[in-house]
This record gives structure tokens, sequence and C-alpha cells, in this order.
């Protein structure tokens, strides 16, 4: 059987503890189960408390433990009590998945309304500088660890109508680079992944289910299909393993071949 459909973890994360922000569905709900089935200890964190805790209702029933928090990651003093929240409860950071995102403006750069590029920049970029901020000193204090920031294939490739959205990715990368740099030597490991189209509740109200929309998603990656969240999961959880000791800075690509050249 394999491992993909018995269920069964890939590494053992037992005595750790992680926080995974927009884990109230899609790629935060599918890496936050992941992490518990290894064994850690997992922080739920999404605006959406109900469907946070929904994550965390699958994630006991199947014998894991884990705590829904309320964050908003654009406001600063939400974070700080997010990663506080976690410490008390759990006694130490060890992972963080910082994935929390927003659908792009959809439209043509000079029709983006100000506050629309401000929410999308304040959620996907400005949101992941807050929660490296307050997770890499608990991080630190307990001896160092591991974050993924989750980019996008629109992280490293533009995109017509997406320009709030393709700057944050594009943001992400950067930060990502020079976080990774300032805190290895603290040993907290910092990288980035880039997925292609995943299904969530984000990308099924865009596709609004339409047969011929996901057709036309699909058709956007070689590998002929959108990803499954659980897919994305597994390499969220790669980089945050001991199995990526020497990956640092890096941006992983897990879009079923969409950016390639």
């Amino acid at each position: 059987m394999s491992e993909r459909r018995s269920g069964m973890a890939k590494h053992d994360f037992s005595g750790r503890v992680a926080l995974v922000t927009g884990a109230a569905g899609g790629i935060g709900r599918a890496t936050a189960i992941e992490l518990a089935r290894a064994g850690a200890k997992v922080a739920v964190a999404d605006i959406d408390l109900d469907h946070a805790r929904n994550t965390v209702s699958l994630i006991e029933n199947a014998g894991g433990t884990a705590l829904a928090i309320r964050v908003d990651v654009a406001d600063p003093v939400s974070v700080a009590a997010m990663v506080k929240t976690t410490v008390d409860r759990f006694g130490r950071l060890d992972f963080a998945h910082n994935n929390a995102g927003v659908m792009g403006g959809g439209r043509p750069l000079v029709e983006m309304p100000d506050e629309v590029w401000l929410r999308a920049i304040g959620v996907m970029l400005t949101g992941v500088f807050y929660c490296m901020k307050h997770e890499i000193p608990a991080m630190i204090r307990g001896g160092g660890g591991a974050i993924v920031n989750t980019s996008s294939g629109a992280g490293v490739i533009g995109v017509p109508n997406q320009a709030d959205y393709v700057a944050a990715k594009h943001g992400v990368i950067g930060l990502t680079k020079s976080a990774a740099l300032e805190n290895i030597t603290k040993n907290v490991r910092i990288n980035s992944i880039c997925p292609g189209t995943a299904r969530s509740r984000m990308v099924e109200g865009w596709l609004q289910g339409s047969e011929e929309a996901e057709r036309q998603v699909a058709s956007l990656h070689p590998i002929g299909r959108i990803a499954e969240p659980e897919e994305i999961a597994r390499a969220v959880c790669w980089l945050l393993s001991d199995d990526a000791s020497f990956v640092v800075g890096a941006t992983i690509s897990a879009d079923g071949g969409y950016t390639v050249p």
C-alpha cells in the first residue's frame, strides 16, 4: 500500500510544535493534518475560527493534538498573540507554515482599488513578515526550528490582472531569502514553496463549479490536473523535516510544471 493511500506519515515529529496559518482549509488544513499525523502538536490559525476548529476536530478525531486560534496576519498585534498563545499552550515552537492568503484583485493594475492592493500585500507579504518576526525568536529560544512560507507559481512569473497577488508572492520569495540568511546561524531554516493551483475553498469559489473552468485551469499545468492539497502539504513537511537539513533559502516549486520554461 502506498504512503498516500495508507495515510501513514513519513516523518516523525513527536515532541515538536507546529504553527500553520491559513489552516481553515486547503493547503493549510492539509499541512496541519499531515504534521499532526507525524506526531506534532499543531496550532491551527486562521481568520475563520469556525473552519479552523473544524480542522482541529479532524486532527483530534484521528488521535492528534491541536489548538484553534483566530488570527488576522495583517495585524501585528494579532500575530504576536497567536505566537504567544501557541508557546503558552504547547511550551515551544519548532515549525511554522506561513500560508494565509487571499484571492487576487482580478483586474488590470490601473483599475485596481487601493484597498484591494493593500489587503493582498497586507495578508500575503506583510503577514509573512509579521509571522516570522515573532516565530523566529520563539524558535531560537527553543534551540531552533524551520519555517516554510507559501509563495506561488505566480511568485516567479507574471500573470495579467493579478498584479497585487503576483507582487505579494514575488515579495515572499525575496523576504524568505533574506530571513534565511539572517537566521541560519541561529539554527532556524527558512524556505518557500510555490504551489500551482490546488483545491481549496478559495479555488472552488473561483471555479464556481464550472467543469470547463477547471479544465482550462488544469490545462495550464503540464501534469494535466489541479493539485490535491495533500500533495503540497507533503512537500511542506519535507522542507520542515530533518531530511531537508541542508536546504536554506530555497524556493521549491510544486506546481505540476506550470512554471517550467
